[in-house]
């Protein structure tokens, strides 16, 4: 058979369908969790140090090292599996531990990152959480109130997963520690495919949720600036209806400035606000695929988010669309305030060319006019010379001075007339 050349990417684009693969975890179990992100940014941080810091955490336990380009890593540290995924934006870390604390979320589960590991951490912490697996009880009732126990209650969201295999709550609160807490009960024969599965997508709907909502600091951020912006273009768009007190091209230029801070502030927040949009898309899907049934008539986690987290992503597309918006009206109020400054500009250029036909038929009547006396001058002198040249020839036929000059005056005068005509013709 032919031997067919493969596209330079085929096996990386394949590989990476599989590359985060889920964890398989056995009940009872714990989880530690942590996503991390530069304070500025996050497409353009430095990958190398968050790898040397993988790297340290690894060293610590004798594990080997990931590929040089790795994007996610599974491995173990001792007694416990680590989990660690490079994003667009961010970098996470997921330790799993056998068994569960005997208190209850208990501060020392986090304590499987170091913390002098932690102090070295190559950027802010977005979230952490807390992952507390055990068996299902058989009294539904006893489920409830542990929930209630642990977490607070206005806050909680309770529902039974994949189908109904197991029941998962939160309140998606930060706790003393810092961290959100999840508990899951699973129901006995379970498997641990999908055991790590359900914990998983817990973990990504916390962090993507978490991401998302930089977006609404953003747009926070943005309510003051963008209302000056709106009042001073809203301003100029009204003295362009009225009676300007400025001239267009003083408007013109205070419009491109507003205008100019528009687009700095869009492209600036462009990122974000398009970021936040696929992070909020994938919270939905990951709630969607936990297939939630009601328990005991508590709120589900999709009734959660749509209550809390969904008017924070409105805010965040409302901002976005004001931005866009405001653009768009600057745009158009730029152009037509350029077509009134070319109006202007054309009225004036008209003015200047009636003005420049005034001047040159005043030079044209100037110049008619030094042609007059041009002729007159020039006849004085022919005649003069003319005199004194046929003066001999004159008293020799008895013909006096005075007649000569009369008689050659009107003779001279025809023939510098036709002269200056004839040369005026030429250069026309």
């Amino acid at each position: 058979m032919a031997q067919i050349q493969d596209h330079p990417l085929r096996y990386q684009l394949a590989n990476e369908l599989h590359a985060r693969p889920f964890p398989a975890l056995d009940v009872p179990c714990r989880a530690a969790y942590l996503a991390l992100k530069p304070a500025e940014g996050g497409a353009g941080r430095d990958r190398e140090a968050e790898r040397a810091h993988l790297i340290d955490l690894l060293d610590r336990h004798g594990a080997p090292h990931p590929q040089p380009d790795a994007t996610h890593y599974s491995g173990q540290l001792g007694r416990h599996q680590i989990k660690w995924e490079s994003h667009t934006e961010f970098v996470t870390f997921t330790i799993f531990g056998p068994g569960v604390a005997q208190r209850p979320f208990d501060g020392e589960t986090f304590r499987m990152f170091p913390d002098d590991w932690l102090a070295k951490a190559p950027g802010v912490r977005v979230t952490s959480a807390l992952v507390r697996v055990e068996e299902m009880p058989e009294d539904p009732e006893e489920v409830s109130e542990r929930i209630d126990g642990w977490m607070v209650p206005e806050s909680i969201a309770v529902s039974e997963v994949v189908d109904g295999d197991v029941i998962v709550g939160t309140d998606f609160r930060i706790d003393q520690a810092g961290h959100v807490r999840f508990a899951c009960f699973v129901k006995p024969g379970v498997g641990r495919q999908r055991v790590g599965r359900v914990v998983q997508r817990l973990t990504e709907i916390e962090t993507y949720k978490a991401m998302s909502m930089l977006g609404l600091g953003r747009a926070r951020r943005l309510s003051g600036p963008l209302g000056k912006l709106d009042n001073e273009l809203s301003a100029l768009m009204v003295a362009m209806t009225g009676e300007r007190a400025s001239p267009a091209e003083e408007e013109l230029e205070r419009l491109l400035r507003v205008a100019a801070e528009i687009e700095m502030q869009l492209t600036q927040a462009s990122f974000r606000f398009g970021a936040t949009a696929a992070y909020e898309a994938i919270v939905w899907q990951r709630i969607e695929v936990l297939r939630e049934q009601r328990f005991m008539g508590r709120q589900t986690l999709k009734e959660f988010m749509t209550r809390r987290y969904d008017p924070a992503m409105r805010t965040v597309k409302s901002t976005e669309g004001r931005l866009q918006a405001m653009a768009a009206r600057s745009a158009r109020a730029s152009d037509l305030l350029r077509t009134r400054v070319d109006v202007e500009r054309q009225a004036q250029n008209q003015a200047l060319l009636a003005s420049m036909d005034k001047r040159a038929d005043l030079q044209l009547r100037l110049q008619q006019t030094v042609e007059g006396l041009s002729v007159v001058a020039i006849s004085y002198y022919a005649v003069s010379l003319g005199t004194y040249l046929l003066e001999p020839f004159a008293k020799g036929a008895g013909i006096e001075k005075g007649w000569l000059t009369a008689g050659l005056t009107p003779l001279v005068i025809l023939l510098v007339w036709l002269a200056v005509r004839r040369i005026r013709k030429k250069l026309h």
